[in-house]
């Protein structure tokens, strides 16, 4: 089935009852036949259903449903896309261990990268950029993964997944990419070699702003037991779960297995059924939303391109963008709605925009039905010194637009009245200063 069928029927089958929308399965834990099927799940012999902190039948269509996109072999669904993210690492490293990342991170990733993992004897190494000569001199034998975003949020650089994938494994080391911003329907990292794709479901696959939820996706291709001493944890008995020895006893996919078993079992981060139930309808819409998305976000991109009070946009859709020739192999020439641009008078006149627009949603969400708009470095990425933030391709002035569904010609008359405030404010400063 083509990607648009995938989202509305993938991983169900119905249930008993015959209901032809997913049961919402509000349950906390579901009956054991007898002690022999209860002792069969608990050793991972038997598949099934037990308590719903680790697995439900609502999160369970979502996650066939994901992993059917994305072309893995398993999924888990977490509470959160952060929850996903940290499950994604903590997955693979243990103390001592370091993961090499691209430096165009989210502000919260950035942050548990640089500042909680190390507390916990984790070091998270930043690149100079997304590129495999500056990623390649940070490898080293306690290296466990290198970690970047398909499209960087909201940097809006794409990564050359093919080539960062093949130094990863040169290394023998997997490689785990954030696909939230391009979505499954714009690039499948699995099919260019990465080898787990993390989500945060709240953005676009949800799409409505109701919804906190994230995923993990392994694409059951890299060859854990062929490096026993840098994986420890997938090829010597897992005392957290009965004594199993991941690689050896489930061959086709140890990592996703693990990270159900240990991460979400023991840390806790279970998504809510109804979520899962929610975020189902939002999958649902996907492929239509993303098409007008994108429309709407060309029109804004090239308004504000040539708007004389913008000083620079950033969107990968411009045939003279930088990274316009890894969208055409990547995202078959197609861009994603979420864009950043620059307004002449630095910071303030960030935060002038910011402070003026009428029909945009001040908020840090992105890839909602509604129109967006943040200014990253005083909230998102607001934590990170000026070196830091220029590493993260954000401006002082950079505002970040995720472009919504509304009628094109209203997002432009809001964008035209906030960069004429900005004008006005601006103008009255450079007067004020020149006295």
């Amino acid at each position: 089935m083509r990607d648009e069928t995938l989202a509305i029927h993938a991983g169900y089958d119905g249930d008993p009852t015959r209901a032809v929308a997913v049961p919402i399965y509000q349950t906390v834990a579901h009956e054991f036949i007898d002690a022999s099927q209860a002792g069969a799940i608990f050793d991972l012999e038997l598949p099934g259903f037990h308590y719903n902190r680790i697995n439900n039948p609502t999160n369970d269509v979502l996650e066939r449903r994901l992993c059917a996109l994305e072309r893995g072999v398993g999924a888990v669904t977490f509470g959160s896309g952060q929850a996903a993210v940290t499950q994604a690492v903590l997955n693979v490293v243990r103390q001592g261990s370091n993961i090499v990342c691209a430096p165009q991170l989210y502000g919260a990733t950035h942050t548990f990268f640089s500042h909680v993992l190390p507390r916990y004897g984790v070091t998270a190494r930043l690149a100079a950029d997304d590129t495999t000569g500056t990623m390649e001199p940070l490898i080293d034998e306690k290296t466990t993964a290198i970690f970047c975003e398909s499209i960087g949020n909201p940097a809006g650089n794409i990564v050359d997944l093919a080539a960062v994938a093949e130094l990863a494994h040169a290394h023998g080391v997997p490689l785990i990419v954030d696909n939230t911003v391009a979505t499954p329907l714009l690039v499948k990292p699995l099919t260019h070699g990465a080898d787990v794709v993390v989500h945060s479901l709240t953005k676009f696959i949800g799409g409505h702003g109701t919804t906190l939820g994230g995923a993990v996706i392994d694409g059951g291709s890299f060859p854990w037991a062929e490096h026993p001493d840098r994986f420890p944890m997938f090829n010597q008995p897992e005392p957290a779960f009965h004594g199993v020895v991941y690689a050896r006893d489930f061959p086709e996919m140890p990592y996703i297995v693990r990270c159900r078993t240990v991460g979400l079992r023991n840390f806790g981060p279970t998504l809510s059924p109804f979520n899962a139930f929610l975020l189902l309808q939002g999958l649902e819409t996907l492929p239509l939303r993303l098409e007008r998305h994108e429309a709407n976000a060309r029109r804004v991109a090239n308004y504000l391109r040539h708007d004389p009070r913008v000083e620079w946009v950033n969107f990968c859709g411009f045939a003279d963008h930088q990274y316009h020739r890894l969208a055409e192999t990547y995202l078959g020439g197609r861009a994603p709605s979420v864009l950043t641009f620059g307004i002449r008078g630095g910071y303030q006149a960030g935060l002038d925009f910011f402070n003026s627009v009428a029909l945009f949603k001040r908020l840090v969400n992105l890839g909602d039905a509604k129109s967006l708009v943040s200014h990253p470095a005083s909230t998102t990425h607001r934590q990170l010194s000026p070196a830091e933030l220029e590493q993260a391709g954000i401006p002082p002035e950079a505002i970040r637009l995720s472009i919504g569904l509304e009628h094109p010609d209203d997002i432009l008359e809001d964008i035209d009245q906030a960069l004429a405030v900005c004008q006005e404010r601006l103008l009255s400063r450079q007067y004020a200063g020149s006295e």
